[in-house]
């Protein structure tokens, strides 16, 4: 219409008013059950099980899991730091007690790696550029690398710099996929299946929905309140009046 206006009419100052947002009704998200998240555990091998147990276990974006760096964790408060999530928000979510032995584990051979890498000349991480020119000497710090760590070496790609960059964010989908296909499960079920999973589940167990929605990272309640329609007992719980008969 604004094209129309000022190209084909030739009116170059004009409004539109009471204009309607091209949205339709948002659909309910797809949520496993505890039976499928486990079976589907069961099929994948770390790191990809341990990511997507942390995805589940805090309710993470796919990213936010592959850009966790060590000094994100704290062991002590029990908590995981997320910094410039969705929105550039950042927020606190809970560090599972369940995975703090394998984390654990999992860091202290990745430290002994990063000592091994420092000892060759390696041991550098890609950092954001305006915190590489601050702090130039972080990038060979051990709070500063990935939780999530590739294998290899690569360039930046505006930078040029060679250090050590995340696992790819592809090859998680790829072993996530993998993994619901062998569990035979039906849904169209993805990495971010495991976030909606995390909220439904945690609304089932009667956590409030204001904590949800602080651990999910929403902006507004109405947002969280969509897993309400997606619980195995919508409407708080409230029982079938058949089943009161």
């Amino acid at each position: 219409m604004a094209f129309l206006t000022k190209n084909i009419f030739g009116i170059a100052e004009f409004t539109l008013d009471h204009i309607t947002p091209a949205r339709g009704q948002r659909r309910p998200p797809v949520v496993m059950t505890r039976e499928e998240v486990r079976a589907i555990f069961a099929r994948l091998e770390d790191p990809w099980k341990l990511i997507a147990q942390v995805m589940y276990g805090s309710g993470l974006r796919l990213m936010e899991a592959m850009r966790l760096r060590v000094k994100d964790l704290d062991f002590g408060q029990g908590i995981i730091a997320i910094h410039d999530g969705k929105g550039g928000r950042h927020r606190v979510v809970t560090l599972p007690r369940a995975l703090e032995q394998r984390l654990q584990q999992h860091l202290d051979r990745l430290r002994e790696k990063h000592l091994q890498d420092l000892v060759v000349g390696a041991g550098d991480v890609h950092m954001p550029e305006s915190l590489q020119r601050k702090w130039p000497n972080a990038s060979h710090e051990w709070c500063w690398q990935y939780v999530f760590p590739s294998a290899t070496l690569c360039p930046h790609p505006r930078t040029g710099r060679i250090a050590r960059h995340h696992l790819h964010e592809a090859s998680m989908q790829r072993h996530m996929k993998e993994a619901v296909r062998k569990s035979g499960i039906s849904k169209r079920a993805t990495c971010h299946t495991m976030r909606h999973s995390f909220a439904t589940h945690l609304l089932e167990s009667g956590t409030d929905i204001r904590m949800v929605q602080s651990l999910m990272g929403h902006a507004h309640v109405e947002t969280t309140m969509i897993y309400l329609h997606v619980m195995k007992k919508p409407g708080a719980g409230a029982p079938s009046p058949l089943d009161l008969t």
